[in-house]
C-alpha cells in the first residue's frame, strides 16, 4: 500500500472540497429545472389524456348513430322484403 506523506493527504482533501464544490455549482439550479420539467410533462400527460378521452365520446357517439342506422336499414330491407312478398304474382 502506498504511505501519503501529510502535504499529499491536504492536497487530496482539498481536490475533494473543490470537487464537491464544482458539482454544487453545477446542479445549483437544477432543483427547479426538474421540477418545471415535471410540471410540464404532468400537465402534457393529462391534456394528452383529456384529448383521448373526448376522442373516445366522439367515437361512442359516432358508433351509437351508426348503430341506429344499420338498425333502420334493416327494417327498411325487412319492411321492402314483406312488401315483395306481399304482391300478388
Amino acid at each position: 500500500m502506498i504511505a501519503f506523506t501529510s502535504d499529499q493527504w491536504i492536497i487530496i482533501a482539498l481536490v475533494f472540497v473543490l470537487g464537491l464544490l464544482v458539482g454544487a455549482f453545477l446542479f445549483a439550479g437544477s432543483g427547479r429545472k426538474w421540477k418545471h420539467r415535471y410540471r410540464s410533462e404532468t400537465d402534457r400527460r393529462e391534456a394528452l389524456e383529456r384529448e383521448h378521452a373526448k376522442h373516445r365520446r366522439e367515437y361512442e357517439a359516432r358508433e351509437k348513430e351508426w348503430r341506429e342506422q344499420d338498425s333502420l336499414r334493416a327494417a327498411a330491407l325487412k319492411d321492402r322484403r314483406d312488401v315483395e312478398d306481399d304482391r300478388p304474382l
